[in-house]
């Protein structure tokens, strides 16, 4: 069992010792703290604990080789889930070839109001809306909602600017929107022919 004074440690602390020493026990520990965590973002993806379970295995290989590129000036988790969601699209691209949507550029909602409208989708349809948009945008919602990335964050990995990087996030939601209200629209239909099945 590992001494507590590694559970008190920061990430980036962690980081900077397992580079000067090469001991095992500073990586294992930040292995503990996001291998769950990497492992739910790639299922994500994959939907597949089989496969998820080894783009994880193969981000670790990934962080262990690249820690010492590992720079201060953003946080460990920043870092780590960028290898992580660039790795699994480069994956998900390589099986699949994926299909560009023409966009129009005129989008009918503040960012304000979209995302209230992302909240309030009941998961079920969001899941089935998040399945149907591509790999980079499920990576910058995911980002953006649930890991807190900046969009100065964002657009870094991506090497986007951050005017472009917010646009995309505008399309994405809108385009989120358009496959909650199918998703619904399609089961209030199939419950009203049940009830004219049932009424006859």
């Amino acid at each position: 069992m590992r001494s507590q004074l590694y559970d008190k440690m920061k990430d980036e602390e962690l980081v900077r010792e397992y580079v000067s020493t090469q001991q095992n026990i500073y990586f294992e520990e930040i292995y503990d703290r996001y291998s769950e965590k990497v492992y739910r973002k790639c299922f994500s993806f994959t939907g597949d604990t089989a496969k998820a379970e080894d783009l994880a295995h193969d981000i670790f290989l990934k962080v262990i080789t690249k820690i010492g590129t590992f720079k201060e000036n953003a946080r460990f988790s920043t870092w780590l889930y960028s290898i992580t969601y660039n790795y699994c699209m480069d994956n998900i691209r390589k099986q699949k070839k994926m299909r560009e949507e023409a966009w129009d550029d005129r989008l009918e909602f503040a960012e304000e109001e979209m995302d209230t409208e992302l909240l309030g989708m009941k998961s079920e349809g969001l899941h089935k809306s998040l399945e149907q948009i591509s790999p980079q945008e499920k990576a910058m919602l995911l980002m953006k909602y649930q890991d807190d990335f900046s969009i100065k964050e964002i657009a870094q990995t991506f090497e986007l600017s951050e005017s472009a990087t917010k646009m995309r996030l505008m399309r994405t939601k809108e385009k989120m929107k358009k496959l909650y209200l199918e998703h619904v629209a399609l089961f209030a239909l199939i419950a009203l022919k049940i009830l004219l099945f049932l009424k006859k």
